[in-house]
């Protein structure tokens, strides 16, 4: 969805100059069609077998992006109350909410409870029993899953490999019929499902293929002893390419290899993808302010930092936007589809390379916190809007004067992938 026109990037139909002039940098850009796209690639690739795509909010937490995937039927995985917060403020269906993650509080829970979540993946006994306690003290039954940990090397960067025994995630597979077994104890809790989740940047499927044929032993096992399960939960995980020479799993052929295993089952499929859904769909703008030498090395100092978009200093560098392709015509520019609408934060006022902040408002875990408060961009924002297009930017247009030293004739300097 980025694509060159005479030396200009352009996201759909708009060029990515005319907005960091018309908003400022830093700015997030994001794709709507690009989104979609990869959402719908997922949902259709199950066709007619049982099954939940369930966004992980933890990708991208953008209401905008939130509203725009609720509104397609996505469900949602979370991590903490505050994703719960921001998928209900974004229209998110609660009944399509699945609650992961390894440290829930007490607060946590019950807000879950009260909201009609669909399940929680559970990694703990411990944690069982405190969602027994709140179900009871609301007269609710809850779903839950257990996380197993199938013991399986996703090959993957080791900060986010946590398929092995090692790892802190889950419940080893040679304990889980027994933890399913004691659950049975707790009357307020239901046994709906198994879940797994073996790691993120995966551009190999062969080791979740690997795992998931580990579940279905589980599953089998569980029947055996009159447990039966009504879904498998497969966590998410896959990579895009972030380098020459890397090549990212097709999302419908992964799905197809998974149809093929789970097909005959019986039992329902839920994925939570994130990375592979938005990773690719949205860039960071920004604007070259200076440059300096200290020694034999020139560096150039740019409006965004670490506390914009932290992922290149953890680990690797970002996405190279060099080798996009032209667009096809300006045609194909102007034409209908996504039309940009620029959401801005309450209390924001556009003004070039300023920056803002405002309070959270409100909400668990919200209150207090302050952070920047970009201009989140989005093409078909959350809440809709005519289809249209953008004038591009005009060879006389003042923005071609807005660059400082050593910045690029449309002052835009800097695109860098989100993920």
């Amino acid at each position: 969805m980025f694509c060159y026109s005479q030396n200009d990037l352009y996201c759909e139909q708009v060029a990515l100059a005319d907005l960091a002039h018309r908003t400022g940098t830093p700015a997030y850009v994001y794709s709507s069609q690009a989104i979609l796209a990869n959402y719908r690639a997922y949902d259709e690739a199950f066709a007619d077998l049982p099954h939940s795509v369930c966004y992980a909010v933890k990708a991208n937490s953008s209401l905008a992006i939130l509203g725009l995937l609720a509104k397609a039927g996505a469900g949602f995985d979370i991590v903490s109350g505050g994703e719960l917060f921001r998928v209900l403020q974004a229209g998110g269906d609660p009944s399509k909410v699945v609650f992961s993650g390894v440290g829930k509080t007490a607060d946590e829970v019950e807000y879950a409870l009260a909201s009609g979540i669909h399940s929680f993946n559970c990694e703990s006994e411990s944690e069982l029993a405190l969602i027994d306690a709140m179900a009871a003290r609301r007269g609710v039954k809850a779903g839950f899953s257990i996380r197993v940990n199938p013991d399986v090397d996703a090959s993957t960067h080791p900060y986010i490999s946590t398929g092995l025994s090692q790892h802190k995630f889950g419940i080893a597979m040679s304990q889980a019929l027994a933890v399913y077994k004691r659950a049975r104890g707790l009357k307020n809790l239901s046994a709906e499902g198994v879940s797994c989740h073996i790691g993120s940047q995966i551009l190999d499927p062969a080791p979740i293929l690997e795992a998931v044929d580990k579940l279905l032993a589980l599953v089998a096992a569980l029947g055996a002893e009159g447990r039966p399960i009504r879904h498998l939960d497969l966590g998410g995980g896959l990579g895009i390419a972030y380098h020459a020479g890397e090549k990212a799993p097709a999302i419908r052929e992964f799905i197809g290899s998974l149809r093929a295993r789970l097909g005959e089952s019986g039992l329902r499929v839920m994925v939570e993808p994130g990375r592979s859904i938005v990773g690719l769909a949205g860039v960071l703008l920004t604007r070259v302010l200076y440059r300096k030498k200290n020694g034999p090395k020139e560096f150039v100092v740019v409006d965004a930092a670490m506390n914009d978009l932290i992922r290149p200093s953890l680990s690797r560098p970002p996405r190279d936007h060099s080798g996009a392709q032209e667009c096809a015509s300006a045609a194909d520019r102007g034409r209908g589809g996504s039309h940009l609408r620029d959401r801005r934060f309450p209390g924001a006022r556009p003004a070039t390379g300023q920056r803002h902040a405002r309070r959270f408002p409100g909400g668990l875990r919200g209150r207090g916190l302050r952070f920047r408060a970009f201009l989140e961009l989005q093409l078909a924002s959350a809440r809709g809007g005519s289809a249209g297009g953008r004038r591009r930017l005009s060879r006389d247009s003042p923005a071609r004067n807005l660059r400082g030293p050593g910045a690029r004739r449309d002052g835009v300097t800097s695109v860098t992938n989100l993920d």
